[in-house]
């Protein structure tokens, strides 16, 4: 799954917090496992072998969480909803990466590798169709909680986006 719908699908796990700063911090929390993918960097050998790997398993997890919780307001909340957040990142990898692409839940203490012989592929309509479904849900935000998913990049433009859409779908006055 790319990041861009890595980044909604977090966003949208942390809507019960009502505080802006901890949202961004569980989508952060959800984008930590491609932070090994940065080993693209170094080379195509180097992220083929590290990529699923290093921040992909529980001692990511556990230190993704920490760090969370150490900046966030509500810090049971984005305790739990950073170790979720994370943890639906490596459960949408392990669908839809590509078949034959493991994650390595166990690394640095064991190699094991985890897959599911139903994976699709990352350019498939199953991974077309959720990251579809999420930037709508995203957008819906609007309508009740008077935000989107924009709001992680502008608070402004997050204005102007919901505005918009209050205004066409909820009939509210210019």
């Amino acid at each position: 799954m790319n990041p861009i719908v890595h980044a909604e699908l977090s966003w949208l796990a942390a809507q019960g917090l009502p505080d802006r700063r901890d949202r961004v911090l569980v989508t952060l929390a959800g984008l930590a496992p491609d932070l090994d993918g940065l080993t693209l960097l170094a080379g195509e050998d180097l992220y083929g072998k590290y990529h699923h790997v290093l921040t992909h398993g529980y001692v990511a997890a556990l230190g993704t969480m920490a760090l969370c919780t150490a900046f966030a307001r509500k810090r049971g909340g984005v305790a739990l909803l950073s170790l979720a957040a994370f943890h639906l990142h490596l459960l949408c990898d392990l669908a839809g990466s590509g078949p034959g692409w493991p994650i390595h839940y166990f690394w640095p203490h064991s190699l094991q590798e985890w897959f599911w012989k139903g994976q699709w592929n990352l350019a498939s309509w199953q991974n077309t169709l959720i990251g579809l479904l999420a930037t709508l849900a995203c957008l819906a935000c609007a309508l009740r909680w008077r935000r989107t998913v924009v709001e992680l990049l502008s608070l402004r433009w997050d204005t102007e986006v919901t505005r918009t859409l209050r205004r066409r779908f909820l009939g509210e006055p210019s």
